[in-house]
């Protein structure tokens, strides 16, 4: 917070003494507000408000000329100045800096000097500059957080899958897996604070010269942050299959047997131990040295492998003399499978060789806000709802739930 006070102080006052130097103005304020407005938190962010910006107040000062020269400033004129600017200023897409056009247009309107829209459109580009200029100079670079962040979501989803495995083996009672479960459905709000941080850092990168080495790493934590979205909507899978599991009907059921126990549980911290190296590899790649970390993963998904194909040997039965038991060890070897697969090494690697066409979009085109989802977005929203819907068939016979 300090940096970005004195960032704007320095700013404002620099703004003004230039101003007072170019221009006879006694008093150019409109160069310190235009400087305080134009700069922003990135780099990106300055230059886009500085070119809209000038662009509303060129478009306000000429909509006043124009009406000035013809009808002077008469209530019926200033109605349609006001009405002219705002079409002129959603023509030019001009977004929160619209209602600068109608403001420009009257205040020029009203003096009915010529050289007030010159003095206007000089300090806002006084001060415009002033504000590019200190985005080039001092705008930060972000990546650091959303590195922080991506990790840190690698480790919760990692603590809760370590708390299940502890807990199958202290209490699997169903508070105990509801627990888990209310767990597993906080994790949309982590997912939502990753995002806006990498969002932050993409932007902190975009135009900015000091992060020309870093061109690919809004575009590596980004897809890092797809797959751990889906490893979440999985474990909320797995939380569900786990809550249903506290409630069989079936107590002495193959689920419940000490080397069935033993191998989900051995199961699961494998498969936190992977993700915790999954949310190293992805931090590593922002710097280009992932590889040595990359046999840890790869070494932590075989540990997990082996452990769920000795726990499906042991969960085997037959479904169709136990058709509600089979079912719910099905779904739960499913989530472990989809978990595993999507932390897989080679998905990584075929990540990497779509980074430099992901970049090359994200600088060339325009923020679509209803851009249709891609194929990694429909596959998210998909498994979201099959999370919400998992054990449906365990639902007829678990115990009802508390409102």
């Amino acid at each position: 917070m300090a940096v970005f006070v004195t960032r704007l102080t320095v700013t404002a006052v620099l703004a003004y003494g230039l101003a007072l130097w170019l221009q006879p103005s006694p008093v150019p304020l409109l160069a310190p507000l235009t400087a305080l407005l134009v700069l922003q938190v990135s780099l990106f962010k300055t230059v886009r408000s500085a070119v809209q910006r000038i662009a509303s107040v060129v478009a306000g000062v000429l909509v006043a000329v124009v009406l000035s020269a013809s009808a002077g400033f008469t209530w019926w004129s200033l109605g349609l100045s006001i009405a002219a600017a705002l079409i002129l200023g959603y023509a030019l897409r001009l977004g929160d800096h619209i209602l600068e056009v109608p403001i420009s247009a009257m205040l020029i309107l009203s003096v009915s000097a010529g050289t007030a829209a010159t003095d206007r459109i000089v300090e806002t580009l006084i001060g415009a500059a002033t504000g590019l200029l200190a985005g080039f100079i001092a705008s930060p670079v972000r990546v650091q957080p959303a590195e922080d962040a991506i990790e840190d979501l690698s480790r919760r989803l990692a603590a809760l899958l370590d708390r299940m495995a502890n807990g199958l083996r202290e209490d699997a009672s169903p508070c105990a897996a509801d627990d888990w479960l209310a767990q597993a459905r906080t994790l949309g709000r982590e997912l939502h604070r990753v995002d806006r941080a990498l969002g932050e850092a993409e932007d902190s990168i975009r135009l900015n010269p000091r992060a020309m080495r870093l061109a690919h790493t809004g575009v590596a934590l980004r897809s890092g942050l797809e797959t751990l979205e889906l490893a979440a909507i999985n474990i909320r899978g797995l939380a569900r299959s786990m809550a249903d599991r506290s409630r069989s009907p079936d107590p002495d059921g193959p689920m419940n047997d000490g080397d069935t126990q033993d191998r989900l549980v051995a199961t699961l911290q494998e498969l936190a131990k992977a993700i915790r190296a999954f949310g190293q590899v992805v931090r590593a790649d922002s710097t280009s040295t992932s590889e040595p970390l990359e046999p840890v993963l790869e070494r932590h998904l075989a540990a997990a492998q082996r452990q769920r194909d000795q726990l499906a040997d042991l969960l085997r039965a037959n479904p169709a003399r136990q058709p509600e038991t089979w079912q719910l060890h099905g779904e739960l070897l499913v989530h472990i499978d989809r978990l595993r697969d999507e932390l897989r090494v080679e998905h990584r690697v075929r990540a990497r060789e779509t980074w430099p066409r992901r970049r090359s979009r994200r600088y060339l085109q325009r923020p679509a806000p209803h851009r249709q989802p891609d194929q990694r977005r429909t596959k998210i929203s998909s498994l979201r709802a099959r999370a919400d819907a998992t054990s449906a068939g365990g639902a007829r016979w678990a115990a009802p739930r508390r409102k």
